[in-house]
C-alpha cells in the first residue's frame, strides 16, 4: 500500500545541497514526489510509495546532508495521488 507524506524543514537547509541529496535518497528507495527551497528558507519535500520506504526518507530528512544543520521537521501524510518518479523543483 502507497503512502504519501509532506515535510517541511527548518534549520540550514538551502545552499548545502539538501535538495540532490534528497533526490538521491528518494530514487534509491523507489519513491514517487519532489523537494523544493521555499522563501522562507526552508526545504518542502513530498515522498510517494511503500509506508516502510517513505518513513526512511522522512527520517533521513531529519538530518539531512552532511552540510546542513536541520532544527525542526514537520510531516503529516496526505492521500497519495500515484507519483512515481522524484523531481527537484
Amino acid at each position: 500500500m502507497s503512502v504519501r507524506t509532506r515535510v517541511v524543514v527548518t534549520g540550514r537547509v538551502q545552499g548545502v545541497w539538501f535538495r540532490e541529496s534528497c533526490r538521491e535518497q528518494a530514487t534509491a528507495l523507489g519513491l514517487g514526489g519532489w523537494v523544493r527551497n521555499l522563501a522562507d528558507g526552508t526545504v518542502e519535500a513530498v515522498f510517494e510509495g511503500p509506508e516502510a520506504a517513505v518513513d526512511r526518507a522522512v527520517d533521513w530528512c531529519r538530518t539531512g546532508p552532511s552540510h546542513a544543520r536541520v532544527d525542526w521537521l514537520d510531516s503529516h501524510r496526505e492521500t497519495p495521488v500515484g507519483e512515481v518518479t522524484f523531481n527537484v523543483r
